[in-house]
Formats: structure tokens, C-alpha cells, sequence
């Protein structure tokens, strides 16, 4: 049986375009823009067969991609 850390740390992932794009911008139908950025190197994914996946949790790429926005408007 999983124990709470384990049960915490699998809800903190996002497994594949749909989810990401649900995380990010509030709406799965975004997933081809997370494949297009993907493919841009403007979002940092791995892949694992066909699946995408941010190579942290969902607190990490968020503060990443708040610090890269940041850089952006300086």
C-alpha cells in the first residue's frame, strides 16, 4: 500500500499534452500549443513513448515558468 508521500508526489505530476495544457492554461483544448512549445524548446518536457511530461511537479513549472516570464519583461 502507498504511503502518503507517494499518494501526494503522483497527484503533483501532470502526465501528458492534456493535462499540462489543463494546468496551464485552464483548458485541454490548448494541447497542440504544448506539443508546438514542446517542439520550440519553450516549455521543458521529456518524453516517454509518445507521452509528454514536465520534468517536475506542478509547483516547480509553475514557479519556473513564473521566473522565465519574469526574465522576459526585463
Amino acid at each position: 500500500m502507498p504511503d502518503a508521500v507517494d499518494v501526494e508526489f503522483s497527484k503533483d505530476l501532470l502526465t501528458g499534452a492534456d493535462e499540462i495544457a489543463e494546468f496551464l492554461f485552464g483548458d485541454q483544448k490548448y494541447r497542440r500549443k504544448i506539443y508546438y512549445l514542446a517542439e520550440r524548446s519553450k516549455l521543458p518536457v521529456f518524453r516517454l513513448r509518445s507521452q509528454l511530461y514536465p520534468p517536475s511537479k506542478r509547483k516547480s513549472l509553475a514557479q519556473g515558468l513564473d521566473s522565465h516570464e519574469n526574465k522576459m519583461r526585463t
